[in-house]
């Protein structure tokens, strides 16, 4: 064999060795599956591919896959974040009451993200250092951040939000070339978070810990730190999510967030994120968020009842797992 003919037959072998990693990833079958539904929408009804609907759609979806992102740092490392939904809350209810007292933007930001991270070092403390399961910890922390939240306000609506009231309405509500601010900054976490992932030590120990917890203990892997710093992680991206939803509101209430968990969850398993821990990407939380919100979208576009949405949404949790546990046997063989 000449040597071209060779290199050709190398080439030819690894272009088949990229396909096959590329449609063995969970994240690519699951993007399929949105454009799809998106291409199949467009030919159904007359209202998808609007541009008032597709804004609509994009900035829903940027909710869920900002908290998504966080969501799938927690279960990389083997843990799990019940809690994201109440911290949203306490979060847009933070930045409404101090902003309404008259201070501005960035005061009321910077309350908002303590009360948040206060919520995310609760969690990650009580889980790293007491050793308590993540599962019952996040779920009490569930009830507690919203109770908090209904005492800051006294379980009423704020709306009216000082002399920065406009700023903080366009920075949720508003667009820039078109394009919804809660997607731009989805966009800007995303690309950030994944960077974290491939490239810090922080996104290798969290992946590492999921992993194998033990064996990151015994290579000096600072176990406990970094999962404090994950549950904060996770947090964080819940308070952006509250101050961003406030904006788009115009005001807010203690159902902020209600069951928001179990969509993120959902997009970040559906995304490619182990419960078992040790895998996950920032591609595959938005990818994930992005098919639930066209699944919502579409039951109301084609006029069926959005209490099918659990189902739906449920369903494809299940199919997921049972995805990725067939892949893993699969490799097993």
């Amino acid at each position: 064999m000449s040597n071209t003919n060779l290199a050709d037959a190398i080439n030819r072998s690894q272009h088949r060795g990229v396909l096959s990693w590329i449609t063995s990833q969970q994240t690519f079958w699951v993007f399929i599956a949105a454009v799809l539904a998106c291409l199949a929408l467009t030919l159904l009804t007359d209202t998808f591919a609007t541009e008032r609907n597709l804004f609509n759609v994009t900035r829903n979806f940027a909710f869920v896959g900002i908290v998504a992102l966080g969501m799938t740092a927690v279960i990389a490392s083997g843990g799990i974040d019940l809690s994201v939904g109440s911290t949203v809350v306490i979060s847009a209810m933070t930045i409404g009451i101090v902003m309404a007292e008259g201070y501005p933007f960035w005061v009321g930001f910077i309350a908002a993200m303590g009360a948040s991270l206060l919520v995310g070092v609760a969690n990650g403390v009580l889980i790293a250092y007491a050793r308590m399961p993540p599962f019952v910890v996040t779920l009490g922390m569930l009830s507690v951040a919203r109770s908090l939240a209904m005492v800051l306000s006294n379980n009423r609506m704020v709306y009216q939000f000082g002399p920065d009231h406009n700023l903080l309405l366009w920075l949720g509500g508003g667009s820039t070339f078109g394009l919804p601010h809660p997607l731009i900054i989805l966009i800007i976490l995303a690309v950030i978070t994944a960077f974290a992932f491939k490239w810090l030590r922080w996104g290798q120990h969290l992946f590492a810990i999921g992993g194998n917890e033990q064996a990151a203990i015994l290579t000096g892997i600072p176990v406990k730190a970094v999962k404090v710093s994950v549950y904060m992680f996770s947090a964080a991206m819940a308070g952006i999510t509250g101050v961003l939803e406030v904006g788009w509101l115009g005001g807010v209430t203690t159902n902020l967030g209600q069951a928001m968990e179990l969509t993120v969850i959902a997009a970040a398993v559906i995304g490619g994120a182990n419960l078992a821990g040790g895998s996950g990407t920032a591609f595959g939380a938005i990818v994930g968020a992005l098919l639930i919100e066209v699944i919502r979208n579409s039951l109301i576009l084609l006029g069926i009842s959005t209490f099918w949405q659990g189902t739906f949404v449920g369903s494809f949790i299940v199919i997921a797992v049972a995805f990725d546990r067939f892949r893993q046997a699969r490799g097993g063989d």
